[in-house]
């Protein structure tokens, strides 16, 4: 087993070592699980081989936080990524640490709760997308944009399912390490762990000792307590070819694309009761989102959306959208008892679904209300109020006594404002010239 392993250690020397002058960026997708953790050493070792003067290759251990990933791992590997980070530089090691995070308006809760997507099943998987694939995709484009090409690592293994092992050998050139990669231009794959067995990564976690200091039998027992199947969901995806959440271990913990979350059932049962209230509204979600008075008889797009039998199937109504909202306040309201510093959904989340309910022209349902309800606590919006204030009074005294130019110019200004909130400037020019022919035809 130990020449196996030094064998794949010195395969990663020799190709580090190729091409140097190309200075192609190695980028690893780091999850903190085994297969990543396990890779992740191996890099490690071989790095440490090559002498300093040679280590001019970038490696970029990237990992991707879709913000509603389970608080046991999220915790155990922002903290690995610490050390990891603080070890490469006392080492010396062309290592550098990335998180990605998906944009406000790509997140869960802002699509859920704020624009009323249905929570995702097998028929609309939209999340992965949004949340997993888009932040890890900007990140390599802007390495290819800066270095010409890039070298993706991926600690995806044979041996670990049937469609793994399919994708790997459809993708592979016979003889070579590297692979095109299949969306990204100027882009390889390299998996360098795919033929190690299970047993021969829990050997290089238990019995090697981590590099970055990190202590594995810590990962070990988050497995043992979490027993579900043997796969834990990737926290770096590149592109739907990856093995999707719905055989995970670890994953999000609002998953709903599984039917059951084995993983975490096992956590609450085995010391982490603090968990349920994250279990009990997963479940709620899945229960509620096929029910006909919780959707609209649209889409978005406007496009109808009811069955035969007058079953409505498109987007949350706002009610429903609103009684979501309590439901994630309520819990975490709960777990902050036991866990103080963790959020569900974030101030910014908040704001933006706001935001979205009031170009949905919903003004019937407040976010600041929900929240003062659960919380029992008022929002502090003075400061907002203040400065919102001053802009009116200082538009309307240039507008003087020319109301609609000061509604013109008021609604074209919260458009925008609106727009840049979400990073969604596309179709702005649009909406402004629409808002304009408006008041034009008044």
């Amino acid at each position: 087993m130990s020449k196996r392993i030094n064998h794949i250690i010195s395969e990663l020397e020799d190709q580090y070592l190729m091409d140097n002058d190309s200075l192609r960026p190695w980028i690893i997708g780091f999850s903190g699980g085994k297969d990543s953790t396990a890779l992740l050493q191996l890099v490690w070792y071989a790095l440490m081989r090559i002498p300093r003067e040679l280590r001019n290759r970038k490696v970029y251990v990237v990992c991707n936080d879709t913000l509603v990933e389970n608080p046991i791992v999220t915790d155990y590997v922002f903290g690995v990524l610490k050390l990891i980070q603080q070890a490469a530089v006392e080492q010396g090691l062309p290592i550098e640490v990335q998180k990605t995070i998906p944009r406000l308006e790509d997140t869960f809760w802002v699509n859920i709760i704020g624009r009323g997507y249905p929570v995702p099943n097998n028929a609309f998987r939209w999340c992965t997308d949004k949340m997993k694939i888009k932040p890890t995709s900007r990140f390599i484009i802007d390495q290819v944009a800066e270095n010409g090409e890039a070298i993706i690592l991926i600690g995806t293994r044979s041996a670990e399912s049937a469609t793994r092992a399919k994708s790997i050998k459809k993708h592979e050139i016979r003889g070579k390490r590297l692979t095109k990669h299949p969306h990204h231009h100027n882009t390889f794959v390299y998996s360098p762990i795919k033929d190690l067995m299970l047993e021969e990564v829990w050997y290089i976690i238990n019995t090697m000792t981590s590099p970055w200091g990190a202590d594995n039998s810590r990962l070990f027992q988050i497995y043992a307590d979490a027993s579900a199947d043997d796969y834990e969901c990737p926290t770096m995806v590149t592109d739907k070819s990856h093995s999707s959440c719905g055989q995970s271990r670890f994953g999000c913990w609002t998953c709903t694309v599984v039917k059951e979350d084995k993983s975490m059932s096992a956590l609450v049962n085995k010391g982490y009761p603090w968990l349920k209230p994250l279990l009990d509204l997963r479940e709620n979600m899945v229960q509620e989102r096929n029910v006909s008075e919780n959707r609209l008889p649209t889409r978005r797009n406007g496009q109808v959306a009811v069955t035969d039998e007058g079953h409505n199937q498109g987007n949350y109504t706002q009610k429903y959208r609103a009684k979501l909202l309590e439901q994630v306040l309520i819990a975490q309201r709960e777990i902050q008892i036991d866990r103080p510093h963790l959020e569900l959904i974030t101030n910014q989340e908040l704001v933006a679904i706001q935001v979205i309910w009031h170009r949905d022209l919903c003004f019937e349902y407040q976010v600041s209300d929900v929240y003062n309800r659960v919380y029992n606590k008022e929002l502090d919006m003075k400061k907002n109020d203040e400065k919102i204030q001053k802009e009116i009074a200082l538009l309307k005294g240039v507008c003087e006594d020319q109301a609609s130019d000061f509604d013109l110019i008021q609604e074209l200004l919260i458009m925008q404002k609106n727009k840049a909130l979400l990073n969604r400037k596309r179709g702005l020019k649009d909406d402004m010239e629409r808002v304009i022919e408006k008041y034009l035809k008044k």
